[in-house]
């Protein structure tokens, strides 16, 4: 497709690289002004809880309806994706999701949210992505890659059934069902609708980013990868291509992160909000820290984010990423209860409840 608009100068990969720094920039923008984030919506604030989970489905609802009607259009396949894989390496999946959602809980934010941040003067937020892109790489291509062999190579065969558009009703009826419930909780949600409308927009750039490096900037001579939004092997390809250039080429996933950065400091300092800020105690760094490994060890296993195995794995209705996704709903969920559990400090002490942080 992408050499029929007779581009002379211009390769596929240096337009995927244009590609994903406008994706970025605008996923930015929105998410700076809704602080969009899945961690908010599950062990934030007992305040924040039902409107940030209600703007993220929403997203996801957008994000689902148009992956799906691209799909239904033939501009792209999921077939030979990794999440259709017939082979479900559900060891590593349900382990690494389930590390990814407690790291976030650790760090008080989705790996998409401490990027936001990151653009807004949070130099938590940077440092956390630095470890967590480090760890990320080891995993994939480093000493901590015989752990990722070793943990894939446990499987269970799904053969056809690697999708939810496998099972009866296909994929219009799964797809209605999800987009549905997730609208009806939305609109209960107690969200603003400015904020609702926003995450709608949000959701919309799934589909555009499928299209986009799937249809449009496919080149048969330079092919480019067939990606979506996801932070786990962008910042890891960021980090290195910064640190080597000259041997790491850039790609979508460098322009993507360069692009959220640029938009959410545009969109803070236009609002006044951006502020410097950092850690305030040793012990606060070492649970940043910790929350930072959990999550780039945990989203390499599980196959993607909250956002890559999330927001834009769960629209291709693969079985993979659904089971990645409840895992990390599940770790989140389960460490965030374990932190704010009551606890006595003695036979005659009342007990006492933790204050719940609020997120990022």
């Amino acid at each position: 497709m992408f050499e029929s608009f007779g581009f002379e100068e211009t390769t596929a990969r240096q337009a995927a690289i244009i590609f994903g720094l406008l994706i970025g920039l605008c996923f930015g923008a929105l998410a700076e002004v809704t602080r969009f984030c899945i961690r908010r919506g599950l062990a934030g604030t007992a305040a924040e809880r039902r409107p940030a989970l209600g703007v993220w489905l929403i997203a996801l609802a957008a994000a689902l309806i148009g992956t799906q009607a691209v799909v239904a259009t033939g501009l792209i396949s999921f077939d030979d994706h990794r999440f259709m894989a017939a082979d479900l390496p559900w060891l590593a999946i349900v382990l690494g999701g389930m590390s990814f959602g407690a790291g976030m809980v650790l760090t008080r934010g989705c790996v998409s949210r401490l990027t936001v941040l990151t653009g807004s003067g949070n130099l938590r937020a940077l440092t956390v992505l630095l470890v967590f892109a480090l760890v990320a790489h080891a995993t994939l291509k480093g000493v901590l890659a015989p752990v990722r062999t070793a943990l894939g190579s446990v499987t269970l065969p799904l053969g056809d059934a690697v999708s939810l558009a496998a099972l009866p009703g296909g994929a219009v009826v799964w797809t209605a069902v999800i987009a549905l419930a997730a609208v009806a909780f939305s609109l209960r949600s107690g969200a603003r609708p400015l904020h609702l409308g926003l995450g709608l927009l949000l959701g919309l750039l799934v589909p555009i980013a499928w299209v986009g490096t799937g249809f449009i900037l496919y080149d048969e001579f330079d092919p480019i990868a067939f990606e979506g939004l996801s932070f786990t092997s962008p910042a890891a390809e960021t980090l290195f291509w910064g640190v080597a250039s000259s041997s790491i080429p850039a790609g979508f996933g460098v322009g993507l992160v360069g692009g959220v950065v640029a938009g959410a400091l545009a969109l803070s300092l236009l609002s006044g909000r951006f502020e410097w800020q950092s850690f305030t105690s040793p012990r606060e760094t070492g649970r940043y820290l910790a929350g930072a490994v959990l999550m780039g060890i945990g989203g390499v296993l599980a196959g993607g984010c909250t956002i890559g195995a999330g927001l834009s794995g769960i629209p291709t209705l693969s079985v993979a990423a659904l089971l990645a996704f409840a895992s990390i709903v599940i770790g989140a969920v389960a460490l965030n209860r374990l932190i704010n559990a009551p606890s006595n400090a003695g036979s005659a002490a009342p007990a006492t409840t933790p204050q719940v942080l609020p997120a990022e």
